[in-house]
């Protein structure tokens, strides 16, 4: 199998393209405010603290890796 040159090593090749996007889903989302964290382990379960204002609020939650 040949090995591609790209012109640019950061540049990612249209058909890599495609596999990254059937891999992902890209979401729009409107809101008040965002924060970013890491899940932490609970027993069986994962958890992510959030602030006592946001308690009785609705949210979204995005896996990004």
């Amino acid at each position: 199998m040949a090995r591609r040159k790209l012109r640019n090593p950061n540049m990612i090749a249209p058909q890599d393209e495609l596999t990254i996007a059937r891999n992902k889903a890209k979401f729009e989302v409107y809101g008040e405010e965002m924060i970013e964290k890491e899940v932490k382990q609970s027993g069986n379960s994962g958890r992510v603290y959030l602030p006592p204002e946001w308690i009785g609020k609705h949210v979204k939650i995005i896996r990004i890796e």
